[in-house]
């Protein structure tokens, strides 16, 4: 005689519910799509146009060797006959110099995106050592108080009596004393870091300290000393990300900063050297010409600088608002 099959028990029904709740919900992309910080992004023109002109940037930056119809620091490349000459659409322009010649023969278009990538370059690892150490010391002061608190905090006070680039200065010229006056690129680029990094970490520091006050007063710190955490493992795991978001703007707004302060040590003869130049250094070197002719030395490098700072600005002005929870 042929048994009927079983139902199926209440804890399977169970399990197939959440199994077909789970495939409902909506993959992390089209959850994003949908925020409130994309459609704060959407709704401003001037931020979508700031983020295309940032990421063309970074794309001209990365791939340089691609785009960019020469090697600027190769010297086999260039022709020192093609030298000063002037953009394509002036009558004694040429091709492939689309934005002309320095005095050197290098293409001013490749100058300029191998430029980027060492600007980027510098301000990026700039930014994430001055972060690194703001963060740091930004926690320590905020959760353990005390003696830590008073002695980041001064320091950080002496600190911002001072103006950035002196600082950054500062750096670059122990260093250089340190290691010798004659530096090569790989070290110029690691002193340029230093000088940044050393330059910017007080507002991480002052920030994250302020917010880590709030934080530790409410109950998930009070639950995680219960359980008997150690204070690192408290500020890392539980602290931290809770006090990000002002970071992340701060960083944001950093990089632009970081940037005109590399290109204003390049430009002071401080930075990069000629044979490996940034946007500053180039600026640097077609400020010798201005007043000879060669205008488009120093000015098509000044306007990319100028306009890759102000798109970064307002993409920082932008999330600074997005991650405001009063103005939503």
């Amino acid at each position: 005689m042929h048994n009927p099959s079983p139902s199926p028990t209440p804890a399977t029904d169970l399990e197939t519910e959440e199994k077909a709740a789970i495939d409902r919900q909506p993959s992390l992309l089209v959850r994003a799509l949908d925020s409130d910080m994309m459609a704060s992004f959407r709704r401003s023109k001037m931020t979508i146009v700031a983020a295309i002109l940032t990421l063309a940037f970074f794309l001209l930056a990365i791939f340089a060797d691609l785009v960019a119809p020469q090697n600027p620091f190769d010297p086999a490349q260039l022709d020192l006959f093609d030298s000063r000459l002037p953009p394509i659409w002036d009558e004694m322009g040429m091709l492939p110099y689309l934005l002309g010649t320095d005095e050197q023969g290098r293409d001013m278009f490749s100058a300029i995106a191998y430029g980027l990538r060492i600007s980027l370059l510098v301000g990026f690892l700039g930014v994430f050592l001055a972060a690194g150490i703001g963060i740091t010391l930004g926690l320590m002061a905020g959760y353990l108080g005390g003696v830590v608190d008073t002695v980041v905090m001064r320091i950080a006070d002496v600190q911002l009596t001072f103006p950035a680039i002196l600082i950054a200065l500062l750096v670059d010229g122990v260093a250089k004393s340190a290691l010798g006056g004659q530096l090569d690129e790989g070290t110029t680029l690691v002193v340029l870091v230093l000088a940044i990094g050393f330059s910017f970490w007080v507002q991480y520091a002052r920030t994250v300290r302020g917010s880590v006050m709030v934080e530790k007063n409410k109950d998930y710190v009070a639950a995680a000393k219960l359980i008997g955490l150690p204070a690192p493992v408290i500020m890392a795991r539980h602290v931290l990300p809770n006090v990000m978001g002002p970071v992340l703007v701060i960083a944001t707004i950093n990089l632009a900063l970081a940037i005109i302060t590399e290109a204003t040590l390049s430009f002071l003869g401080s930075g990069m050297p000629e044979t490996m130049p940034s946007l500053g250094t180039l600026i640097r070197i077609g400020n010798n010409y201005l007043f000879s002719g060669e205008w488009w030395i120093v000015a098509f490098p000044g306007i990319a600088l100028a306009v890759l700072v102000l798109a970064i600005n307002l993409l920082g002005d932008w999330l600074r608002d997005a991650l405001n929870p009063k103005l939503r």
